[in-house]
């Protein structure tokens, strides 16, 4: 087994256990039993149990932010990057349904170096979206009336709430789930309120 490997072992099996019992309820030695692996191959990935939670937490925030760097770097108009930026969000509830579980669970659990890391990673996201509606006013594709902040903080609140129902075995796929979201969210801040470009007055 690689070093790769071990790693996504121990990231795995950790994930299992502070789902079911918390991070305060796991010990290093529950950990290294149920990945199969010795305590001397954790101690090699990973300087303690907080470094581990603190690497679960990033690795999602980490892909929800570059994702939406990428859609964001598209030459097309701010809604259609909008468009991108949710989507590849809502897909991350499936892609690490667990790690999300586990940081709305024991987020407060990190320590303050790790949690500034995370703070940061998630402001940049959000930024993102702020510009992106920012310029969709500015060019025409979204309503002049719209509240920067308030619909930022909307669409994270919407999203971000998907971890407490999303299942995977549910009545709606992931991607369709996203098309949902999509849907609602570009009706609701497109001029004419309608999905269609008008002539911005209400």
């Amino acid at each position: 087994m690689n070093s790769t490997d071990l790693r996504e072992r121990i990231i795995e099996a950790s994930l299992s256990l502070f789902e079911q019992h918390g991070f305060h309820g796991v010990t290093v030695n529950q950990i290294v039993d149920a990945a199969g692996i010795s305590k001397g191959g954790f101690y090699h990935h990973f300087t303690s149990k907080d470094e581990l939670l603190f690497v679960i937490h990033d690795i999602f925030i980490t892909y929800v932010l570059e994702r939406a760097i990428k859609a964001n770097e598209q030459n097309v108009p701010p809604k259609d990057r909008l468009r991108l930026i949710i989507k590849d969000f809502v897909n991350v509830f499936d892609i690490y349904k667990a790690h999300l579980t586990v940081f709305y669970q024991e987020s407060i659990y990190l320590k303050a170096e790790h949690e500034e890391i995370v703070k940061k990673k998630r402001n940049k996201f959000k930024t993102i979206i702020q510009n992106v509606i920012e310029e969709g006013i500015a060019v025409g594709n979204f309503r002049r009336d719209l509240s920067v902040d308030i619909t930022t903080m909307a669409i994270l609140g919407m999203v971000n709430w998907t971890y407490k129902w999303y299942q995977r075995n549910g009545e709606k796929r992931i991607d369709e789930i996203a098309d949902i979201y999509t849907d609602l969210i570009l009706h609701a801040v497109t001029r004419n309120g309608n999905g269609h470009i008008g002539d911005g007055t209400s």
